[in-house]
């Protein structure tokens, strides 16, 4: 009867360990196809401008929004790490589609590739992630399948994970430290208990050659003191130059591989002090590799002053100092949103972790119970991978909740560690034994309904598919994922517009639209024609006028305005424009009722260009007087074309509507134009 049970014991976690694995590989392949679709849902805009923008724009000469951050006076982003990711690949598509071009016919360069490209390079370096959690596993043996199943379905790796965020790339350098000194301590805990055994057997040898054996054993283990130390320390000076916070998410790694083996006989804080210090030389090539890159981006140093050396501190910028002063500054951390303390315990870790996250607190805050009570045997052991990652999630949350901005996107690199500790509890449930000292009808009841094994598996599994479902759809591709295609739209219209025509747009509840996907040439660089090699420099003719959250009245003065002034301008000099506003479809309504009362559609009137789809602004969001449409209360209620209009009028609320702005005399000619043609055709 007992060999029958472990028979069906083992075959179960067979069978469940190949459906792991085989969903694991369908979620990687899904990862790939987001990229490609591709997700048109727009996270934040430093999803662009903080890397993309700049780089897309300086490498091709377009047009592109150069952000505070990256001012040559006070810079405060690293270019380095962009340089290497995205400009050099750059070259390479782009010497490649120069030969597409000639040979097939085929453009490469546009929208499509600005904003897949750089994000397959992501997807890309997301994948040291998995390289990591598989890595771990296997030297700790720990069942992989199913934290690489959490790992890979995951909204944050299937969405985050392949954005161009500097918080993306901090989470794969955050990975890959942690696999890295999860290794080193595996490795010195193993050679150090060896040679203390071999050290104890010597000592009690009695004979000289069973000495000598013992010796050489010993002295044929391998070094162990400073393994990784180059590697290690170039990723820490990265990880910083990235994100300056990479100091709160690198500071427990360093300290716990500096702390590696310490207790035994063979380690001591002399080797502890001899590790900090050689960590230390270790971090200065990788520091001033990327203290000169950004120095010569930004023009603090130039080739002749390095040929001359005529050189001084003022020839060199630390932008991780310069991120560093910003935000000490309180006023400046004020012009970016103030949130309270607790915003990313109660709100961003189960908003991006869900079960995973509202379990791991549960976890840690039972571990500082038993701390508080002295219960130091139920703790996890000082230099275990259990208390690595451990620290590795609360040392960081906890100085991040100092800072007054923050956003869930600081989180990320919280992914790694919380799936390594916490994945195998959706499957094997929350409690595998009873946790409870006390036998108690309605505790047991607590556990068999809601912790145990068996009545955990399944809620804790559909709720952790059900979350990340809706969070990847929401934020891949409904959150303000209309400016996308607004671009794509212009990019056609730049493209076949007149030469002496010129484009205005004005976006209103909407974020910063990326004008490298609007592919326009800048007039602020010298261009070269490749035929004859002569250099020009081009006319602006696509100006672009953001309003973020201004209230209609105000929104249509600023309307008013730039029509009145294109149209005294370009009448003037017998030029042609047109000007397009952008706005939530869900304001649509709103501005036709204000144009009436202030009576401005007297002199100009919107005509609906395009509806992009779907598009939904929190700046925005749809009215509740959607559900009560003109349409809909023509039909008896409860009838199936008052539910179905009733549904039609609320999803029009999720779009992006394109408006061209026309003087009403136009208007009335075309009209009239129109008229006279199908009067002739009759």
């Amino acid at each position: 009867m007992k060999l029958t049970r472990y028979i069906n014991q083992l075959w179960q976690r067979h069978r469940d360990t190949d459906e792991n694995w085989y969903m694991y590989l369908f979620f990687v392949v899904l990862r790939v196809v987001l990229v490609v679709i591709p997700q048109q849902g727009y996270i934040h805009p430093d999803e662009f401008f903080q890397s993309v923008e700049v780089m897309t724009g300086d490498h091709f000469r377009l047009e592109h929004v150069r952000t505070w951050e990256f001012n040559n006076t006070m810079p405060v982003r690293s270019i380095a790490l962009q340089f290497f990711l995205l400009r050099v690949p750059w070259s390479f598509l782009e010497f490649v589609a120069m030969y597409i071009r000639h040979y097939l016919g085929i453009e490469l360069l546009q929208s499509y590739t600005y904003l897949v490209f750089p994000r397959l390079i992501m997807c890309g370096l997301s994948f040291i992630n998995d390289w990591g959690m598989y890595r771990i596993c296997r030297l700790y043996s720990l069942h992989y399948e199913i934290r690489l199943l959490a790992l890979s379905s995951s909204w944050v790796m299937l969405v985050f994970g392949t954005r161009t965020f500097s918080n993306t790339i901090e989470l794969a350098l955050c990975s890959l430290l942690l696999t890295l000194v999860a290794e080193c301590m595996i490795k010195t805990n193993t050679i150090v208990y060896k040679k203390e055994i071999l050290e104890d057997r010597y000592d009690k040898a009695k004979s000289i050659s069973e000495r000598v054996k013992m010796w050489r054993l010993c002295k044929a283990l391998p070094a162990h003191n400073y393994t990784h130390t180059l590697l290690v320390a170039s990723i820490c000076v990265a990880g910083v130059f990235n994100r300056p916070t990479f100091l709160f998410y690198g500071a427990p790694a360093v300290f716990y591989w500096m702390l590696r083996g310490m207790g035994t006989k063979t380690i001591t804080f002399r080797d502890f002090n001899l590790r900090m210090l050689l960590f230390c030389m270790s971090a200065l090539p990788a520091f001033i590799l990327f203290i000169v890159c950004d120095s010569f981006y930004y023009k603090y140093l130039t080739v002749g002053e390095l040929q001359m050396l005529q050189l001084s501190i003022n020839n060199f910028v630390s932008t991780p100092w310069n991120f560093i002063k910003y935000n000490l500054d309180s006023k400046n951390t004020a012009q970016h949103g103030l949130h309270p303390k607790y915003i990313h315990v109660l709100v961003n870790i189960p908003m991006l972790y869900n079960v995973l996250g509202v379990v791991a607190l549960i976890s840690f805050a039972h571990l500082l119970i038993r701390f508080f009570r002295a219960e130091y045997q139920g703790l996890p052991r000082a230099q275990s991978i259990i208390s690595l990652m451990s620290s590795a999630i609360f040392v960081p949350l906890f100085f991040l909740s100092l800072i007054n901005h923050q956003e869930a996107r600081f989180l990320l690199p919280l992914l790694f560690p919380i799936v390594l500790l916490h994945a195998p509890k959706l499957y094997h449930g929350l409690c595998p034994t009873y946790p409870f000292k006390n036998e108690h009808p309605l505790l047991r009841k607590i556990y068999h309904t809601v912790l145990s094994t068996q009545a955990s598996t399944k809620p804790l599994m559909k709720t952790w598919y059900m979350c990340n479902i809706g969070l990847a759809i929401f934020f891949g591709f409904i959150h303000q994922a209309g400016v996308f295609p607004l671009t794509q739209h212009f990019e056609g219209v730049m493209q076949t517009k007149s030469p002496a025509q010129h484009i205005h747009l004005i976006t209103s509840h909407v974020y910063s639209v990326p004008l490298t996907f609007v592919n326009v040439p800048s007039s602020q660089v010298l261009h070269m024609m490749r035929e004859t090699g002569q250099r020009y420099r081009r006319h602006k003719d696509f100006y672009i006028y953001e309003y973020g959250g201004l209230n209609m009245p105000q929104l249509l003065d600023k309307v008013k305005l730039i029509f009145t002034q294109c149209e005294m301008k370009y009448t003037t000099m017998q030029q042609k424009y047109r000007l397009y506003l952008a706005l939530p479809t869900a304001l649509s309504d709103h501005m036709a009722a204000e144009l009436k009362l202030v009576g401005a559609n007297t002199y100009m009137r919107p005509q609906l260009v395009r509806v992009f789809y779907p598009h939904l602004s929190t700046e925005a969001l749809p009215r509740s007087s959607a559900w009560h449409s003109p349409s809909a209360s023509l039909h008896s209620k409860f009838s199936y074309d008052y539910v179905s209009d009733l549904l039609l009028s609320f999803v029009r609320e999720f779009g992006l509507a394109l408006y061209e702005i026309q003087p009403q005399h136009k208007i009335q000619t075309e009209k009239l134009h129109t008229r006279k043609v199908s009067m002739r055709s009759a």
